[in-house]
């Protein structure tokens, strides 16, 4: 997968889940003695949040949380690439975590569970 030249792999970011959401938009109005009628208004947001664990050992490494920081502090949007070719639209990153687990002498994680929040702008 990728991010628009950011690429979540082993070197980089290993992901273990990305859960994909989509809402459509429909308008009601109320009628007398009859029920609402409703009206497709188009798509809604969209979101995906990619959730893994980076464990530098074997695969990962600490500086793409960096790369990602500063990816989200231009503000600008970056297109969302699957491992099949599938471009899912662009996307703006909203939130990064990253949790640090099994800390070692001298404060160094052994690992890093992350979530990515992502929201579709076009």
């Amino acid at each position: 997968m990728t991010l628009g030249m950011f690429v979540f792999g082993m070197d980089t970011l290993p992901y273990q889940s990305l859960l994909r959401s989509s809402e459509w938009r429909h308008g009601g109005q109320e009628r007398h003695m009859a029920r609402e009628a409703n009206q497709f208004l188009g798509p809604g947001p969209e979101a995906v949040t990619i959730t893994g664990l980076l464990v530098p050992e074997v695969a990962g490494d600490f500086g793409s949380f960096e790369t990602l920081r500063a990816m989200a502090d231009t503000g600008d949007d970056h297109p969302l690439m699957d491992g099949i070719g599938r471009v899912l639209g662009d996307f703006v990153i909203l939130r990064l975590e990253e949790e640090h687990r099994q800390i070692l002498a001298g404060g160094l994680p052994r690992q890093a569970g992350f979530t990515i929040e992502l929201k579709r702008v076009s």
